[in-house]
């Protein structure tokens, strides 16, 4: 991210950015930043975007090859297109020649570091990945936001907000917006204010149902489902998030049984450090085997769902229900 504002700042840009990565806010914000350095904000006639899965490489082409209309650089944004995840032979073979006014902005969620297309892009331009920020990162982003707005918040405070909220950036600055406005007038955000605001993430709500089911408290499970269809949560994908959850338990149970701590963990599992603790405690309500047998189990219903052998929102029902009347030892 500091090699691309010292791009900016210098003015000494490279022909091809790719910008990927799970962090979504930031590479918004970046692809933003790039498309008004590179190109005056109404020049409509030299800047074009495009987006999905069906782009045609020969046509970009065409157009990088197209002279800009009375401008310097004829900048094309590429978002999603899968072209580093596919093959894409035309694209990456025409990166080696670029024409001099060219210059393109891919935003991928993924890429395969083994194409050509990244190679090519390696080579003639600048990647920049966008990963999920430590906890540490986020804190002080958020302490700046509002400092800014001249609120203080203590640690548990902000741990409760984390927890609420996620590490998605995106999501952080929405309940951030809320949260500074609910407080207007007032210097301190208190636990109450994050209570009352911020609004609660579909995993945090998994979470809370896998914790009824390791209970044993079959009704607050199947409730808390019925609560996420009600928001109009697809039941598989409810179904993938709890096989998820499940496979997180799995991961943490084993490793704090060998003695790893909890940066290692949470980097195996996908978590946050500070989510650490509490699964690790929640997977104490379950067995390694019955942990094994949830995701057997996960696996074998959405297979049954997919050929039309079981209804889907049964099939969570079905599942949830068998975990959490089931005992453990």
């Amino acid at each position: 991210m500091k090699t691309i504002d010292e791009d900016i700042k210098t003015g000494n840009f490279k022909q091809i950015y790719l910008l990927y990565g799970e962090e979504g806010y930031l590479k918004r914000q970046y692809r933003d930043k790039l498309r008004a350095a590179l190109a005056a904000p109404d020049d409509t006639m030299n800047v074009t975007v495009y987006e999905g899965k069906d782009i045609n490489p020969r046509e970009v082409i065409d157009l990088a090859e197209t002279l800009p209309f009375f401008a310097e650089r004829r900048v094309i944004l590429i978002e999603n297109s899968g072209f580093f995840k596919n093959s894409c032979e035309d694209l990456a073979a025409y990166i080696g020649q670029l024409a001099s006014a060219a210059h393109f902005i891919f935003v991928e969620a993924e890429v395969d570091k083994r194409g050509k297309m990244y190679k090519s892009v390696k080579k003639a331009g600048k990647i920049v990945e966008f990963s999920t920020q430590s906890e540490e990162l986020l804190t002080r982003w958020i302490l700046g936001r509002l400092k800014r707005e001249g609120k203080n918040i203590t640690g548990n405070v902000m741990q409760l907000f984390l927890e609420k909220t996620g590490t998605d950036m995106g999501n952080i600055d929405r309940e951030l917006e809320k949260l500074i406005c609910y407080t207007m007038g007032r210097e301190v955000i208190t636990a109450e204010d994050v209570e009352a605001i911020a609004t609660e993430q579909t995993t945090n709500k998994i979470f809370d149902m896998v914790n009824a089911v390791a209970e044993h408290n079959q009704r607050k499970a199947l409730d808390l489902y019925y609560d996420l269809l009600t928001l109009k949560e697809p039941p598989m994908r409810i179904m993938y998030l709890i096989t998820r959850q499940f496979q997180i338990l799995l991961t943490v149970r084993d490793m704090a049984s060998k003695g790893f701590d909890s940066g290692a963990m949470a980097k195996k599992a996908g978590i946050p450090p500070f989510a650490v603790r509490r699964n690790v405690t929640q997977a104490k309500g379950f067995t390694m085997a019955q942990l094994k047998q949830a995701l057997h189990d996960g696996a074998d219903l959405e297979e049954a769902v997919k050929t039309g052998r079981m209804n889907e929102r049964m099939a969570v029902e079905v599942f949830l229900m068998k975990y959490s009347a089931a005992k453990t030892s």
